[in-house]
């Protein structure tokens, strides 16, 4: 019987061997193995937090007893919690702002000059990235005692801004490392003032990260438990609050509720944050077009 001829440039079909599919469909599962374990560490811990938030009982143990409201009801008429929610709101209002302006100042500094030294103070900014909290507060406790500085807001205010300011710098850095330096001379070129430029070429390419890096630093000055602790004096922040609050088996419930609240806030939040940086390109491609 003849053989039919291919058409040339036909698509010849391959099986793989019956071993190199089963270490492929293998390490599949092991990954997706690997992803739900995480998933379950990671998110397992909200989701019985959740539940319990519901539970008529404030003791954590199933069976559940029944479905309730009633801790978030008892949380919103709480005024200690509700002060400490006004202390650690206000302190991320003022920390934030504070943060974008010094560690996008600090960004520009490091990715736009080259001078002596340059590297070690890099290295400096970054360090309050790498030191435990717990040791930075112990610190700036000492300092303050030593310098005879009362203990308040304004200290907790000036501690969490010098180590949080190098995560804004760390996210402004990596866009302004992005960015293309071709664009703005042109833009200088053809007859752009400095002030052109940032406004319609720089701005709008690194927008996304100033947004997204205000977020993150909002969230983690909201959530700072151990610069706050040491340095706080007689008020309190909502970290400290819940410190307290656990030890005490008669408010678990309540934790449970207002930590429902304030983390499904916060997780959104951190998804706004990362869907601007994903926004970064787009941005940028609008400031070129509205330069133009």
């Amino acid at each position: 019987m003849a053989e039919v001829a291919q058409p040339a440039g036909a698509a010849v079909a391959v099986r793989a061997p019956a071993g190199v599919r089963a270490r492929v469909a293998a390490n599949r599962w092991m990954w997706r193995a690997f992803l739900a374990g995480v998933f379950l560490v990671l998110f397992g811990p909200l989701v019985i937090l959740v539940l319990f938030s519901f539970n008529d009982s404030n003791v954590l143990a199933f069976p559940l007893e029944g479905f309730t409201l009633n801790w978030y009801s008892v949380a919103a008429q709480d005024t200690l919690l509700k002060e400490s929610l006004v202390n650690s709101t206000l302190v991320a209002f003022i920390v934030a702002p504070l943060c974008l302006v010094l560690g996008t100042l600090t960004a520009f500094g490091l990715t736009r000059f080259r001078f002596r030294g340059r590297g070690a103070i890099g290295g400096l900014v970054g360090a309050p990235l790498i030191l435990p909290w717990l040791v930075i507060g112990i610190a700036a406790l000492m300092a303050y005692g030593r310098l005879d500085i009362d203990l308040s807001l304004k200290t907790v205010i000036a501690t969490q801004t010098i180590c949080t300011f190098p995560l804004v710098t760390a996210i402004v850095s990596a866009q302004l490392f992005r960015f293309e330096r071709v664009q703005e001379e042109a833009a200088i070129d053809l007859g752009c003032s400095r002030m052109q430029v940032l406004r319609y070429i720089i701005l709008p390419h690194i927008a996304p990260a100033l947004a997204a890096a205000g977020i993150f630093a909002f969230t983690w000055s909201f959530n700072n438990f151990e610069i706050s602790f040491f340095t706080i004096g007689f008020q309190q922040t909502f970290p400290i609050w819940v410190y307290s609050s656990v030890r005490n088996p008669d408010h678990t419930a309540v934790v449970n509720a207002i930590s429902v609240v304030i983390s499904a806030v916060q997780v959104g939040l951190i998804y706004l944050a990362v869907r601007l940086l994903r926004r970064g390109g787009a941005a940028s491609a609008l400031g070129i077009e509205e330069a133009k």
